[in-house]
């Protein structure tokens, strides 16, 4: 866009925030893969499907304490006739195989242990007993039965975990049980964020005066790490710091967020900023809030114009910031909110052209939206249980209406 200076003037015109979203969706990704120690990787996205170069286990082995058998022998057993076989040795985990099982015999065998070869089933503790070194066989098992083939886990060749897969967990632990050392993850995106404002404090210092502490650095940081990035929060500038051009142009990140200074009054120069080191493409947003919010590119890198109002900045991350950062890393861009369908608890009037955050709590099974207030009253995002957006091409909802509530808790 040709820069259009806002400042004292207002917007003329407000970019639709599908036309953003389409620029983030364009953009190439995820970033490039770089290889991650095992125990660093929960919750990395992986960057190339994972195949078992082994067999988990590589051995047939016992899935009870019991006695290693041929099942077949121990058919007819009972409690009232029961039969006996010379029990012969032990196989306990972690030790080398046993010799193999000969027939008319069995063997002592622990949980996890090498079946021998010979034996095809487990009895079970409690269905025997070893009195000198007789088994008392008192039920009979069948063949295969408590016995854990070659490959049980994953075969040598198996599709364990595909590309694109955020690990949890358990996926660790079967990358363990493989042999696997250092995992390919999607690289975290590098964010740096500035926050901008003269009356800002350092985040949670005591308000002094007309100044207020930084809400916004705290939270976009928290918002950057559950969305998988590495945040690097540069620290406070007043509007007019000639280091915030400084930071822009060279810091070494994948974008930048700047807070603040994207509106239209008289100090507001981070627009003016982007478009003399690069380009602007949108700013000012058919948006409540965040309508100041704007987008370019400095150096080849995306620069996001966050409002500095704090729930603003909220909808301005989640809704197209967010959506570039969780690309990047290899994560779905959509919203990661868990979504409920409720009725509204009362209408709601949206102009229409506009899309619209509107906070709601969750009451009685229903979608109560709470009173505005302004963008800078962060504790309406707190009361909330979540959020619902009303689309542009809307002009609001009667009462009763199934919506979708975008839930903040998981």
């Amino acid at each position: 866009m040709t820069f259009d200076d806002v400042r004292m003037r207002g917007f003329r015109a407000r970019a639709d925030v599908r036309e953003v979203v389409a620029w983030i969706d364009a953009r190439p990704a995820p970033l490039p893969a770089e290889d991650v120690h095992l125990l660093g990787t929960s919750g990395r996205v992986l960057a190339r499907a994972i195949e078992s170069p082994v067999d988990v286990p590589a051995f047939r082995r016992s899935a009870m304490d019991g006695w290693a058998v041929r099942g077949a022998e121990t058919f007819g057993a009972s409690e009232l006739e029961p039969l006996s076989l010379p029990c012969v040795g032990e196989s306990r985990p972690g030790e080398p195989p046993p010799p193999p099982l000969a027939p008319g015999t069995a063997m002592r065998i622990r949980t996890g242990a090498p079946v021998p070869e010979g034996a095809d089933a487990v009895l079970p503790a409690e269905s025997g007993t070893e009195e000198g070194s007789t088994l008392v066989v008192r039920e009979p098992v069948a063949p295969g039965r408590h016995v854990g083939p070659v490959g049980e886990d994953a075969a040598r060749g198996d599709a364990l975990l595909p590309a694109g897969r955020r690990l949890r967990p358990q996926d660790l632990g079967l990358l363990s049980l493989v042999g696997t050392t250092r995992v390919s993850c999607v690289r975290k995106p590098r964010v740096a964020v500035l926050v901008t404002g003269a009356e800002i404090l350092e985040a949670g210092s005591p308000p002094l005066g007309t100044r207020i502490p930084d809400a916004n650095g705290p939270m976009l940081d928290a918002l950057l790490r559950r969305d998988g990035a590495a945040p690097l929060v540069r620290g406070l500038f007043t509007d007019t710091d000639p280091r915030i051009e400084e930071e822009i142009a060279s810091v070494a990140a994948d974008l930048v967020l700047v807070t603040g200074a994207s509106s239209v009054g008289p100090e507001d120069c981070v627009p003016e900023i982007v478009a003399r080191r690069g380009t602007l493409l949108f700013h000012g947003l058919a948006l409540r809030p965040a309508s100041p919010t704007g987008l370019g590119l400095v150096a080849g890198r995306p620069v996001f114009l966050i409002p500095g109002n704090p729930v603003s900045a909220l909808c301005a991350y989640d809704l197209l910031a967010g959506r570039l950062v969780r690309r990047l890393g290899g994560r779905s861009p959509e919203l990661p909110y868990r979504v409920a369908r409720l009725p509204l608890a009362r209408k709601v009037v949206s102009e229409l052209g506009r899309l619209d955050y509107l906070r709601v709590q969750v009451v009685d099974g229903r979608a109560a939206p709470l009173t505005s207030r302004g963008a800078g009253v962060l504790t309406t995002t707190t009361r909330a249980d979540g959020f619902v957006l009303v689309p542009a091409d809307a002009e609001g909802y009667p009462e009763g209406a199934s919506v979708d509530v975008h839930l903040y808790d998981a």
